[in-house]
């Protein structure tokens, strides 16, 4: 199969250096020529625009950083839909809206191709070594065709079932992630101002039933002092706010989300947007006039785990539990 690719930001460009790292047929597209430019290097064919790509790819990724983004670069003149014919997929890996994303499937099948919303969790260090999980919400016609493809990106791939299911699920993770991070920087920050060594407060909560993705993750990053995890607050915001918006309009009263809707907005305005997000903390620590730091902790997050050709996740019937 000839692979399209459009976004290669901090996880486009790590998903797609999977697909060029495992051989693929792969076309790229990002309005950054240093990004195309590198993938070219590494044997990548590039496009003039994304309605090219659409021509020349039998499968076209988008991922963005925003559905306004996405919409755009679907929709314009030269965009996405002016090129895709039918029989070919395209897959939204972007965190988006699951009602904008099944607004723009529709028009994709309205062209004779399939549509599959197809999202990614687990941090960019995942992302950059095959080993991320991949949601994929669409008919199973469509999923057994990109499979294949999904299984070298991704260690773990979920059919979550239709069009806007992965979206869904996408931003009800990305919610809890914010919440611990959060509830993080609250927590550690504690523990510093009540004399704790912080090396063994991470290695309590690690051992703990407070553990989470996100301590064994962020707290590094944290304690580091470097924050960088390759993710903005901007993004955060935009995340949290997905979801807040995805509640509102199945009526569904939220307390927390709000509530981190502001505190991501806060930091934005305290900091900026693009200040790495594990940097929430600093406005606890502006507060208590401390700095939460450890000792050794990495200044990003690498995957350990060995790069492995991903597998199906079959999700059990009730009975099988």
């Amino acid at each position: 199969m000839k692979i399209g690719f459009i976004g290669l930001g901090n996880v486009g460009g790590k998903l797609a250096g999977s697909l060029i790292r495992n051989g693929c047929d792969l076309t790229v597209r990002d309005l950054n020529p240093e990004f195309v430019a590198d993938f070219v290097a590494r044997g990548a064919k590039s496009a003039d625009s994304a309605k090219e790509i659409a021509e020349k790819c039998d499968v076209i990724f988008t991922c963005l950083p925003s559905p306004a983004a996405c919409s755009h670069v679907m929709e314009a003149e030269d965009g996405v839909l002016a090129g895709i014919s039918p029989g070919k997929i395209w897959l939204e890996m972007s965190t988006t809206d699951e009602a904008e994303v099944r607004r723009i499937g529709a028009l994709v099948k309205e062209k004779g191709a399939m549509p599959v919303d197809c999202p990614v969790s687990g941090g960019c260090h995942r992302a950059d070594t095959g080993n991320i999980s991949i949601f994929a919400g669409c008919d199973r016609e469509a999923f057994d065709t990109v499979l294949p493809i999904l299984t070298i990106m991704g260690r773990r791939v979920l059919h979550t079932g239709a069009l806007g299911s992965a979206s869904t699920l996408k931003v009800v993770t990305n919610y809890l992630c914010t919440v611990h991070l959060a509830a993080l920087s609250e927590a550690l920050t504690v523990s510093k101002v009540m004399g704790m060594d912080m090396n063994v407060a991470y290695e309590a909560i690690k051992a703990s039933s407070g553990n989470s993705f996100v301590h064994e993750t962020e707290s590094q990053v944290i304690l580091n002092g470097s924050r960088d995890i390759g993710f903005t607050m901007d993004l955060v915001s935009k995340d949290v706010g997905l979801f807040d918006e995805v509640a509102k309009r199945a009526g569904i009263p939220l307390e927390l989300a709000p509530l981190m809707v502001d505190i991501f907005k806060d930091g934005e305005e305290r900091y900026g947007p693009r200040e790495y997000s594990p940097n929430i903390i600093r406005r606890m620590e502006d507060a208590c006039d401390v700095k939460v730091l450890g000792k050794g902790f990495p200044a990003f997050m690498v995957d350990d785990e060995p790069e492995a050709k991903g597998y199906e996740v079959v999700v059990p019937l009730r009975s099988d539990y």
